[in-house]
C-alpha cells in the first residue's frame, strides 16, 4: 500500500500544488484504512486490484484531513516530519489538501459502475460526518461539561465512520448482499471507537519510544479526551478542583509541563481512569468480535480480517 502511493503519478502542474501532496503521502503510516476496505472486499472476491483505487482515494482523503488537522492545530511535525504548514506555508497546506480531497474524490469515481451510486453517497456522507465530528472537537475546547454520551459521538464521526466506510465499501465493490454491507459499516465503526479511546490511552499511558510521539499531549493541551471527562465526573469535589486548576495552569518551560503532566497523571490513577478507559475500550471490542460472527461467512474466511483488528488494539503506538 506504501509503494502504491508513493508511486501515483500526478502528472499535473504547477509542481508547488502537486509537491506537498506527494511529500503528505511519502510520509508512511498504518494505512489502516485502506486495508481494512481490501480485507472486505477479499471476504467475498479475490481480484483485490479492482479495489485498489477506491482503497488510494480513501487514504489519499484521510491523509487530506490530517494535513488540515495540523494546521489548525499549528503541529510542528506529523511522523518526525515538518508539517505542510511548516515546510512550505500556510496557504499551500490549505490548496494542497483540498487538492488531495478532490483527488480522493476523483479516485472514488473509478468504482464498478452498477455501484458507483452507492458508493459515491456512502463516500460523501462519511466527508460531511467527519466534518461535523472536527466541529463538535472543537466546540468541546471552550467546554468543561462535555458528557461521555457527547465524546463518544464526537469521535465515532471524527474518527471511526471512516473506518466504517472502508469496511462497507469493501463489501459494496465485492457485490455483497446489503445485510452484510450493513454489519461491516457497524463492525468497523465499534472498532474505530475503540482505536480512539486506545489512543487516548497511549497518550497518557503508552512509551514513547513505541507511540511515536510525546506522551501527555493531551494534558497539556487539556483536550477533553474519555480520560479527562470520565475524571471529572468521577472525582471527589476535592479532585475535581484540583483537575480544574491545573486545566487552568499553562506552563511554558519543560519543566513545568512534566509538573503538569505527571500531577494530572496522579489524579487519574487515584480515581482509576485507567481501568474506566480499558473497560469501555474491551466494551466496543467486543460489540464488534459479535459483529462479525452474525456475518454468514465461513470462519476461515473471516479470520484474518479479525486477526487484523485484533493487532490493532495490541499495538502501542
Amino acid at each position: 500500500m506504501n509503494q502504491a502511493l508513493v508511486h501515483l503519478s500526478f502528472d499535473r502542474e504547477p509542481a508547488g500544488l502537486y509537491d506537498p501532496v506527494r511529500y503528505v503521502l511519502s510520509l508512511g503510516g498504518k494505512r489502516i484504512r485502506p486495508v481494512l476496505m481490501l480485507m472486505a472486499y477479499s471476504l467475498y472476491k479475490k481480484d483485490i486490484d479492482a479495489c485498489m483505487p477506491a482503497a488510494l482515494g480513501l487514504e489519499i482523503y484521510h491523509n487530506f484531513t490530517l494535513l488540515h488537522d495540523d494546521l489548525m492545530d499549528k503541529a510542528d511535525t506529523r511522523r518526525g516530519k515538518p508539517c505542510v504548514h511548516k515546510k512550505w506555508d500556510d496557504n499551500t497546506a490549505i490548496l494542497s489538501g483540498d487538492s488531495m480531497l478532490v483527488l480522493a474524490f476523483q479516485m472514488m469515481q473509478e468504482c464498478p459502475a452498477e455501484v458507483l451510486p452507492q458508493v459515491m453517497s456512502l463516500f460523501t456522507e462519511t466527508a460531511l460526518e467527519i466534518d461535523e465530528g472536527q466541529q463538535m472537537d472543537m466546540d468541546f475546547e471552550k467546554r468543561l461539561d462535555v458528557t461521555e454520551e457527547e465524546y463518544i459521538e464526537m469521535i465515532r464521526l471524527k474518527t471511526s465512520v471512516l473506518l466504517a466506510c472502508a469496511m462497507a465499501l469493501g463489501a459494496l465493490q465485492a457485490g455483497a448482499k446489503d445485510k452484510d454491507v450493513e454489519i461491516l459499516h457497524a463492525f468497523g465503526e465499534k472498532l474505530g471507537l475503540a482505536f480512539q479511546l486506545q489512543d487516548d490511552l497511549l497518550d497518557v499511558y503508552g512509551d514513547f519510544a513505541t507511540f511515536g510521539k510525546r506522551i501527555g499531549g493531551d494534558i497539556l493541551e487539556n483536550k477533553k479526551t474519555f480520560l479527562l471527562i470520565s475524571a471529572l465526573q468521577a472525582a471527589s469535589p476535592e479532585q475535581r478542583a484540583e483537575l480544574e486548576r491545573w486545566i487552568k495552569t499553562n506552563p511554558s518551560s519543560q519543566k513545568e509541563q512534566q509538573e503538569k503532566i505527571a500531577a494530572v497523571t496522579a489524579l487519574y490513577d487515584a480515581i482509576g481512569v485507567k481501568g474506566m478507559t480499558t473497560h469501555r475500550i474491551n466494551e466496543f471490542f467486543h460489540q464488534a468480535r459479535m459483529l462479525l460472527e452474525h456475518l454468514k461467512l465461513p470462519l476461515e474466511t473471516k479470520q484474518p480480517l479479525w486477526e487484523f483488528a485484533m493487532s490493532l488494539m495490541e499495538r502501542k503506538s
